[in-house]
């Protein structure tokens, strides 16, 4: 580090050489990632014992740091780049989002209110109102970006609140008000529920159907017996795209319940939403034109980087009410057209998320997205194709989207040793779910660099690790 005060004519070339470094070294990663494990190949703790258990007095070069960062810090890190990551959703960070977050790290903007930063002010509102149109939701959603859809339907949860019990922001909320969801929803539905005071007892999990979707008569004997015994619901969260399975709650049914008990009724299309892109999926967000609110996570299948969830509502007023608390010394100049986001949730200070999303959505254009996100749902129906041929293989949930579940025809034991010897060949990583109360592999495809190849090499570690599998048994 230079010797002179910052920011000196020095510091600013020193960082421009390592600028260059550090662009060329990303190029090369990411042309080159097939060539890291997926999973790394470390035990806890090994990074942390690698590292010095104090900061240095001495400020160090770039060039220290960046050889350490790939000797020590990468050979830690879990590639969700990699095309070969197959777990969880896809989650790609593309070339267009990254020069928009580096671009949003050296402005280093934060938007409290519109005159703190009017462009993050103005451009979220602009490419949330992009992504609004794409997915063909109605003109009237007003949106905002959030880090997580943990933290959106929180929000969601507490405008729900503050529809119900308006007095909860000054006294504390009802004790008898009750959220309603489906038993295979995000367990962030439950948390917002514990975090806002609504209490864990209070949410109900409405049983599935064969399809693991929210059964609404179930929903609606739930509702009145909870009325009956004094209670008030309030709201009801309704998934499209749950995370085992992706499966689709019926929306438009769950709205007509919604709206006669007058109850708040928000979407968690988190994954799934962005499905809606291509038009012959905007059935998915049927009733949606009558919920409260939706999430929708563009760090999941948009090849945008953690962290960056579109949380619309059509009633901000709300949700404004809910948390609108503006001290003397942020008091902003009232204009009609100037957005005060710190209004609309529980942080005040907000990054420039909307810049890396901006850069996607013109590079890829709304055509371009269709093309990748479709050709992500035909390799799912391919690999589903495969597991519904194989006799020793069985698919025990639909294949709406990208998500295939499915499971060896033996033990949960096999089905763990199976999964484990395939991630461990450091080559793809799958994760697993609970369905039915049998352990259940899963493959997720959404990466922007899986290609037919990589799903196929997946497949093929699939049934060696199988074949594997029953010799160890037949020994034993």
């Amino acid at each position: 580090m230079p010797d002179e005060l910052l920011p000196s004519r020095e510091y600013i070339e020193d960082f421009r050489r390592a600028g260059h470094a550090t662009v060329d070294w990303i190029a090369e990663y990411l042309a080159n990632i097939r060539e890291y494990p997926v999973l790394p190949r470390v035990s806890p703790g090994d990074l942390m014992d690698a590292l010095p258990a104090s900061a240095p007095d001495s400020g160090e070069a770039y060039d220290a740091i960046l050889r350490d960062f790939e000797a020590v810090v990468l050979p830690a890190v879990t590639h969700w780049n990699h095309p070969g990551f197959l777990a969880y959703f896809g989650c790609t960070g593309s070339t267009p989002a990254v020069l928009g977050e580096m671009l949003s790290a050296a402005l280093n903007t934060n938007g409290l209110h519109w005159k703190t930063s009017p462009a993050i002010a103005e451009l979220e509102r602009v490419t949330l109102d992009w992504f609004r149109q794409w997915m063909g939701l109605p003109d009237d959603y007003f949106g905002i970006i959030y880090d997580t859809a943990s933290v959106s339907s929180m929000h969601a949860v507490a405008a729900a609140r503050e529809m119900a019990d308006p007095e909860a922001r000054t006294n504390g909320c009802l004790p008898n008000l009750v959220l309603y969801t489906s038993e295979q929803s995000h367990s962030s539905i439950e948390k917002a529920a514990i975090t806002l005071g609504i209490g864990q007892r209070n949410v109900r999990k409405i049983s599935v159907d064969d399809q693991f979707r929210m059964r609404p008569e179930l929903l609606r004997q739930a509702i009145i017996q909870d009325i009956s015994s004094g209670r008030k619901p309030f709201c009801v969260v309704a998934t499209v795209g749950t995370t085992s399975t992706t499966s689709i709650d019926p929306v438009s049914e769950i709205a007509d319940i919604a709206n006669a008990y007058n109850m708040w009724l928000h979407i968690d299309a988190a994954y799934a939403g962005s499905a809606a892109v291509c038009p012959e999926y905007q059935w998915i967000l049927k009733g949606a034109e009558r919920a409260h609110s939706i999430v929708v996570n563009p760090h999941k299948w948009l090849f945008t980087p953690v962290d960056l969830s579109a949380f619309y509502t059509r009633y901000p007023d709300i949700l404004r009410r809910a948390f609108s608390l503006v001290p003397e010394y942020l008091r902003p100049q009232e204009d009609p057209r100037a957005i005060n986001y710190m209004d609309y949730g529980v942080p005040l200070g907000r990054r420039f998320r909307s810049l890396k999303f901006w850069f996607v959505l013109r590079y890829f254009g709304r055509t371009g997205m269709q093309k990748l996100l479709r050709s992500h749902i035909e390799l799912a129906k391919e690999f589903a194709g495969w597991v519904d041929e194989h006799p020793d293989f069985e698919r025990v949930a639909p294949v709406p989207f990208s998500v295939v579940c499915f499971r060896y025809k033996g033990s949960d034991e096999d089905n763990r040793a199976i999964i484990e010897r395939v991630n461990e060949s450091g080559r793809v990583f799958l994760s697993h779910t609970a369905l039915n109360g049998q352990f259940v592999l899963r493959i997720a495809i959404g990466n922007l660099g899986t290609t037919a190849k990589d799903v196929r090499e997946a497949w093929a570690l699939i049934q060696q690790a199988a074949a594997d599998r029953v010799q160890v048994s037949e020994r034993s």
